[in-house]
């Protein structure tokens, strides 16, 4: 099976661009979600994965590195599967192959470490302008955060939504770090969610 996926960043996004792609392929794939999210925590990604260890698929295409992550080692271990599997993955728009003709492709590896490195660098360099903007905003007396004053209950602060599903994928082991990318929210309120459960007797 030959499957092509694509990902979008946003919702309001409807993956047209992608029809300059005229190859047939057997299956496409798209997930509307950030790049940041881990590959087999989105919804197609968690299929495309059930697929290839179901031994269906010989060759997965991209448009570029980016729709498989931005960070470098959620990257490589995406690929590692696919490798693993003896898959072929080919990325659109630098015209590589990881095994054309079936067999490894030497710089294949190589290639794509570095360019999941500067994928990371991207996004490092945009912390960097956000923590400048903020440090800014401090200097013109912007307060962030909660007001001084307020108060909540540590039941009312649990059962939030968010903050319940963060308890959730605390109890299954995820870092703080995954959870916040997950459900997009600081590490420092998934932290709070697991001392407030911890006090709660909740894990």
């Amino acid at each position: 099976m030959r499957v092509k996926y694509n990902r979008v960043s946003t919702l309001g996004q409807t993956g047209n661009r992608f029809e300059a792609d005229t190859d047939k392929y057997d299956l496409v794939l798209l997930d509307k979600v950030s790049g940041t999210v881990n590959f087999r925590d989105r919804e197609k990604g968690r299929e495309l994965i059930r697929l290839v260890q179901d031994g269906l698929v010989r060759e997965i295409t991209c448009e570029e590195i980016s729709r498989l992550g931005r960070n470098t080692r959620n990257v490589l271990e995406t690929l590692e599967v696919f490798e693993e599997h003896g898959i072929n993955v080919v990325v659109r728009n630098m015209g590589l192959q990881s095994r054309p003709n079936g067999e490894k492709n030497p710089i294949w590896k190589v290639i794509i470490t570095i360019i999941s490195s500067l994928y990371e660098q991207e996004l490092n360099n945009l912390r960097e302008r956000i923590n400048a903007g903020k440090l800014i905003a401090k200097q013109r007396n912007v307060i962030f955060g909660r007001p001084n004053g307020t108060n909540e209950s540590y039941a009312t602060f649990i059962n939030k939504p968010k903050n319940k599903k963060a308890l959730e994928y605390l109890k299954k082991g995820r870092t703080l770090r995954e959870i916040g990318k997950l459900l997009k929210m600081s590490t420092k309120t998934v932290q709070k969610v697991k001392k407030v459960a911890t006090k709660l007797e909740m894990i």
